[in-house]
């Protein structure tokens, strides 16, 4: 086998600690790759930066290393919000639409219809039955 001039094997530097490092780096770039909410297109990056700092002999070297990752950013979320201003009392109000229309009604995943603010149809037909019921015994007196 020949001897290499230059003996330096990455893994074997630091007793190994620098490809420990790098081995911890790694997993967390396959893991951003992995990740639903990150672009899979997106580059990920990883810099090893080996830094030399002789002595004034040139004889003795300081090799300090660096690793470092540039990962895929998250993706952005965007919603449609409503918002108007309640007329019995003029606060303002801000709800999430979740039927994608105005004033249009949807299923859920439960097969639950709900409004286009995602309050149960069926929650707000019993409330408004409340105020519309009349009591006639409390009529006669």
């Amino acid at each position: 086998m020949v001897q290499r001039k230059i003996d330096l094997p990455l893994s074997g530097l630091a007793e190994g600690a620098i490809q420990e490092k790098l081995d911890l780096e790694l997993k967390k770039v396959f893991d951003n790759i992995h990740d639903p909410n990150t672009k899979a297109q997106d580059k990920r990056i990883v810099t090893i930066k080996l830094e030399f700092v002789p002595d004034e002999n040139r004889q003795i070297v300081k090799l300090n290393s660096n690793i470092a990752i540039k990962l895929a950013n998250v993706v952005d979320t965007s919603i449609t919000v409503l918002t108007d201003k309640d007329l019995t009392d003029g606060n303002i109000e801000a709800k999430e639409l979740k039927s994608k229309v105005p004033g249009q009604t949807y299923f859920d995943d439960d097969l639950n219809q709900k409004t286009d603010v995602g309050v149960p149809v069926d929650v707000i037909e019993q409330e408004q039955n409340r105020k519309n019921v009349i009591n006639l015994q409390k009529e006669r007196g």
